[in-house]
This record gives C-alpha cells, structure tokens and sequence, in this order.
C-alpha cells in the first residue's frame, strides 16, 4: 500500500513566507491539525464515529421514487444489517492493502461535489491504497432523486463515473432534456438510461443505501465509512489520509 506520507513539523523561518499565500497556510494549518478522536458506535458492533465539518440536510430520499409506497423500510434494514460490509462496499475482493471508502452523497449537496471531487482524487493519488464506493442519497428534492436514478442507469452501461464528473462540474440541474444531452456526450444510450430509471434494480440500490443510512444515523450529506470509521460531514484530505493510515494498519476488515 502506499500510504501518503506527512509531515507535522517544518521549519519556523518558512511560515513567515507563506503569510501571503493563504491557500497554503490552510493547507498546513490541516496538516499541524491533531488527530481525530474516535468514538465507538456499539451499534453497529465494531465500527467508530468522527465529526466532520458542514453538511446538507433534507428529507425522505423515497418521495418520488416509482414504487416506493410498496417498499417496507424496516424490511430494507433488516436485509442489510445481515450483510453490512458487503452493502456497503460490495462483494468484490480487495487486495490485503486496500481500505474500502463508502461515500454517501447527493449531487446537490453542495459539499458533497467539493468531497466527491477530492475522494476521486485521492483514490487516483493513492494507487490502490483506498477502492470508492459511491452511494446515492438523494435527500434534496426532485432533482436530486432525478440525477441519482440516472447516475444508477448510467452505471448500468459501464458509465457512472463519467456521468458523476459531468454532473458536478455542472450548475444545470437534472431535467429529463438535460440527461439526454448529457447521455449523448457521454456515448450513453438515453432510451436505455431512461428505462434503467425506472428499473427496480436502481429504486433498490438507493433502498440498499437509505438503509444504510439510518442504520449508522447518518441523515445528511456527505456521509462516509473508511473502513470501520463512520464520518458525517465533509472532511479535509489531510484527514482522510489520517484515518485511512489505522484502517490499514489497525485491519479494518476486522468488522466484516
């Protein structure tokens, strides 16, 4: 794994240089910042919690969704609480040395385009060391609902990432004429996407992630789990290379 190195210690004569960039001075007053503290859940039985910073809340990620009258929550969360691990980071191998990340996140959710943009980064930077797993809770309106069924229908034709660097790098808000021209610069097919939407494959992807959710009582976003450590709000890269470094040497599979 190759873990990112930092450095808490440098030498005086260089803060006074960096007085006038105040991007850098951010960036090391994150790097001098002190560990996070964590607190134990108890439920669930093995994972952790930290704070985070500024957050969105919203409402039930079901209203609007085709067919989600007919859906039992309780019965989404007892299906998960059965196989955490696996609804959270999927069911696919990992090398020993690789830290899976959860993210759960809205595409209007301000924070959560910053967050999304930096994880992606990160996992790029890292080579291996941490495997994202994005999740859809759409908590802000109808627009949010309508651009994670898509994001979920274009992850169905080998496409979510680019549909997901698309959307929040945009200011447009999901229209169904908007989604058609975004599925054809994107070599999508909309025809296919728009009958994936409504699919209950993806109502039940964003059941699966809901559930999750409310069992780890995260009910804004953006949400995380590194590994067996539960962050509600958006965080600094600074520390998510602090806490990603334990999860890989403390055995974060230890939970699942």
């Amino acid at each position: 794994m190759r873990v990112i190195a930092r450095r808490r210690v440098f030498a005086a004569g260089g803060i006074a240089a960096l007085v006038s960039a105040p991007s850098l001075v951010r960036k090391i007053a994150e790097q001098l910042a002190p560990l996070p503290d964590f607190e134990p859940m108890g439920d669930p039985p093995g994972f952790r919690r930290v704070s985070g910073g500024s957050i969105s809340a919203g409402g039930n990620p079901f209203v609007g969704l085709d067919g989600a009258s007919d859906t039992s929550p309780n019965l989404a969360i007892a299906d998960v609480r059965e196989d955490i691990c696996g609804s959270l980071f999927g069911n696919e191998p990992l090398a020993g040395d690789t830290v899976p990340v959860a993210s759960f996140s809205d595409f209007y959710c301000p924070y959560c385009r910053i967050q999304t943009k930096e994880l992606a980064d990160l996992e790029d930077r890292m080579g291996g060391g941490i495997k994202m797993v994005w999740h859809e809770l759409p908590l802000l309106g109808d627009a949010s609902i309508l651009a994670a069924k898509a994001a979920l229908a274009a992850k169905r034709q080998g496409a979510y990432v680019r549909f997901q660097e698309r959307l929040i790098s945009t200011p447009f808000r999901a229209t169904p004429g908007y989604l058609e021209a975004l599925s054809e610069s994107i070599d999508v097919s909309y025809l296919q996407l728009m009958a994936d939407m409504d699919s209950e494959e993806v109502l039940q992807e964003i059941r699966t992630s809901t559930a999750l959710a409310e069992i780890f009582r995260s009910i804004s976003t953006p949400a995380l789990v590194i590994g067996k450590t539960v962050i509600q709000g958006q965080t600094s890269t600074t520390t998510l290379e602090d806490i990603v470094d334990p999860e890989h040497t403390e055995g974060w599979s230890r939970v699942c």
